[in-house]
């Protein structure tokens, strides 16, 4: 939804990212009773354990529970809904929110973002990939649960996600995670790939 921006207009109209990492998100989300889990960089990093650059702090839950995390956060924090339609306030006056929508949570206007939060559309409780409706799972088969104790999408399902985009830092996860996949989580990910691009050169020929 966020039209782009050159350097530093971001921070002028949305405001700048202070985000939480693995290390804080655990309390953050103490008492969070419903099922979540770190995507994105840190998923990468959890799995690889190689060191990279991170510029915000991305957890998904099920799009059934968005009403539910809401709720969690009361009036700690200021949840706004991020959409291709729209940027505002998740609140009563606005509880209708897509289900592969995400949400930025502050403390408050004044303070910066800490938390982005994709939604995972649901289908009666099953993980459902966003860009292929069809393509369901149990969660459990999705992510792990790392030594930290936190749980992370597993290392395919986060590259799926990155196929699509090539950017400098989807390569280089890419390069680093894809000698590391075992021969299922390599099928998985050819398998999913193909779904969506046939042409890919992860999808299996």
């Amino acid at each position: 939804m966020t039209r782009h921006l050159e350097p530093g207009e971001f921070d002028r109209w949305y405001g700048g990212w202070d985000p939480l990492d693995p290390t804080t998100v655990g309390d953050f989300m103490a008492g969070f009773e419903r099922p979540w889990w770190i995507i994105g960089g840190w998923s990468i990093e959890a799995f690889t354990g190689v060191p990279r650059a991170h510029e915000d702090m991305d957890i998904s839950i099920l799009s059934s529970d968005a009403e539910a995390f809401r709720v969690f956060l009361g009036d700690r924090w200021t949840p706004w809904n991020v959409d291709e339609s729209w940027f505002r306030p998740f609140d009563d006056r606005f509880l209708d929110v897509r289900p592969d929508s995400q949400v930025w949570v502050r403390r408050d206007a004044r303070s910066p973002w800490v938390l982005d939060v994709p939604f995972t559309p649901s289908t009666d409780g099953r993980w459902t990939n966003k860009r292929h409706p069809a393509h369901t799972e149990d969660l459990d088969d999705v992510t792990w649960v790392a030594p930290d104790g936190l749980r992370y999408a597993r290392p395919e399902v986060t590259l799926m996600f990155k196929a699509a985009q090539a950017r400098d830092k989807d390569r280089r996860d890419a390069e680093v995670a894809l000698p590391l996949l075992d021969e299922r989580a390599r099928g998985w990910l050819a398998d999913a790939v193909g779904r969506m691009d046939p042409g890919h050169p992860w999808a299996r020929s």
